[in-house]
């Protein structure tokens, strides 16, 4: 398998993905669609999970202003995308490079 290298981060209206290839071309799409990828149907769920929940993040009604989140639900958000991101990286393994672009 040839060396894939993705991004990982999270986009405002982007709910379905936090992955973004480097070429555009990319295989997997651009963004990545997950149910491409060779992950578990538990890590795919979990990712589209916190995609949804970072839309929470942002001030709809004026994008600029800081976040609604409280300071512990920034710090829950982070400790469980850390997670995802963890499992994410086991599961496609050495041919695989993840960044965290957060």
């Amino acid at each position: 398998m040839p060396p894939y290298h993705l991004r990982f981060f999270f986009e405002p209206g982007v709910s379905d993905t936090p992955l973004w290839p480097y070429d555009l071309d990319s295989p997997y799409g651009y963004p990545c669609e997950l149910e491409r990828l060779p992950i578990s149907p538990a890590t795919r769920a979990e990712l589209e999970r916190l995609c949804e929940w970072y839309q929470s993040s942002i001030d709809w009604d004026y994008p600029p202003d800081p976040s609604p989140w409280p300071a512990a639900e920034r710090e829950l958000f982070r400790e469980q995308s850390d997670a995802a991101l963890g499992a994410l990286r086991r599961e496609l393994g050495d041919g695989w490079t993840v960044e965290d672009r957060r």
